[in-house]
């Protein structure tokens, strides 16, 4: 099963064009992020869940979304470039699957040893500028895939630039449709 994990919050929103050209002939399940109510990670949510795993249900609903993602083949994530990163609901995912014992687990060491099926994520944004590093919001995505969840295979896919004075946005967007269509997941 593909997993594409929708962060975009604008219905008309580029990132998701490209992240199609991406999925485009694929079945796959989406999770719109922008449509679920996600629990605070408060000190009861915490509690409960800590309770949870110390009794080791971790068939229980509150990781669905972790038992999920974890048995995905392959996934793809589309998240606009927003204030140096992603938008904060991408975050809120982030919480509620990083789970010990189902994408992930500590070794004796005390190091993350990853859990997942999937053996490549690709991370998609658009970006209305040009000053997009790396290492912000992609960079902190690679590193949860390759670090915790045990995905080598993490690939950025992006258009960038696209408000600039003059810039052809969608002449942007199709070159990097373009050259997303058909890349291996």
């Amino acid at each position: 099963m593909l997993l594409f994990i929708n962060a975009c919050v604008r219905r008309d929103s580029r990132t998701r064009r490209l992240a199609e050209s991406v999925l485009a002939g694929r079945e796959y399940t989406e999770l719109r992020l922008a449509e679920i109510g996600f629990p605070s990670a408060d000190e009861a949510f915490l509690r409960r869940r800590d309770e949870l795993l110390a009794r080791g249900e971790l068939g229980d609903p509150a990781f669905k979304m972790a038992r999920q993602f974890a048995e995905a083949d392959g996934i793809v994530v589309a998240a606009p470039y927003w204030d140096l990163s992603f938008p904060a609901v991408l975050k809120q995912y982030f919480e509620q699957i990083n789970v010990p014992g189902v994408t992930f687990r500590y070794t004796p060491e005390g190091v993350p040893q990853g859990l997942c099926r999937a053996k490549s994520l690709v991370y998609v944004t658009t970006a209305g500028g040009n000053y997009v590093p790396d290492e912000f919001g992609f960079g902190y995505v690679k590193a949860l895939a390759q670090g915790f969840y045990g995905i080598g295979d993490v690939r950025l896919v992006r258009a960038v630039g696209l408000d600039l004075d003059g810039a052809d946005a969608e002449g942007i967007l199709r070159e990097a449709m373009a050259s997303a269509c058909g890349k291996e997941l």
